[in-house]
């Protein structure tokens, strides 16, 4: 199926996780993927992956907590392929954890720079070009953590993706008569570096994570790839500003 054929995505944090699952996917569907991050090194890898599935992908060094930087790599894509059709903005980073009396500023800094205002950013420089060639959709990453339950020791993180499904929800209704859709995906855990704790194995955080969700087993990326790649298809054209949950139940319980 070539779904997003002729479609130029931008996948910002795309180099692993859940990013390269989604950037993965939409190049097996036909698109041509642009993979920006910060990480030169796992850019170029990423990059030599999306290659074997066709297409002329290509990463750009992007900090997306930097206007200067989110506005180049815009014009790069623009300047390159002509448009942006789709971006999935999943760059983000948890810096602090541990109880808000003792979080410090700059580690809170860090952490709504990387997540809330990385997004903002992002949206920005993208609703503006895709305002200008008659449409487009974007997908924000939030989480469960925070965007829809609390967890202890989180109170930077819970605050900027909270923020990212305000700022999703505002933009949707902002430019969806401009033929520009936003919405965002809430992950719970997700079989990626980011959620394991300290030295644990794959194993023990897989067996951690499956003893606290009713489905019983930890999140694969491919499976936010797959709703990411929904919420941008022709079948969800008349759906504004919704977030899809995949935690595999938790904030049923």
């Amino acid at each position: 199926m070539d779904r997003f054929a002729d479609k130029v995505v931008l996948v910002t944090g795309g180099s692993s996780g859940i990013g390269l699952a989604t950037a993965l996917a939409f190049a097996r569907e036909g698109a041509t993927v642009v993979v920006a991050g910060r990480r030169t090194s796992e850019g170029e890898k990423a990059v030599a992956l999306l290659k074997e599935q066709g297409g002329e992908p290509s990463f750009i060094q992007t900090d997306v907590a930097i206007e200067a930087d989110v506005a180049l790599l815009v014009e790069q894509i623009v300047s390159r392929y002509g448009r942006l059709d789709i971006a999935f903005n999943n760059a983000g980073n948890v810096v602090g954890v541990g109880p808000l009396i003792e979080l410090d500023e700059a580690a809170w800094d860090a952490t709504i720079d990387g997540n809330l205002k990385g997004t903002w950013l992002s949206m920005k420089y993208e609703i503006r070009q895709m305002f200008k060639q008659g449409g487009g959709t974007i997908i924000n990453m939030s989480s469960n953590i925070g965007g829809h339950v609390a967890r202890p020791m989180m109170a930077s993180y819970a605050a900027a993706k909270a923020g990212v499904l305000a700022l999703t929800k505002t933009a949707a209704l902002e430019y969806v008569q401009s033929g520009i859709h936003v919405h965002s995906v809430s992950p719970g855990p997700i079989r990626t570096a980011l959620s394991k704790r300290g030295n644990e194995s794959d194993e023990e955080r897989d067996q951690r994570v499956a003893a606290a969700l009713p489905i019983g087993r930890i999140g694969l990326p491919e499976e936010v790839a797959n709703a990411v790649l929904w919420l941008s298809s022709p079948e969800a054209t008349f759906i504004v500003g919704h977030d899809i949950v995949l935690d595999g139940g938790f904030t049923l319980q």
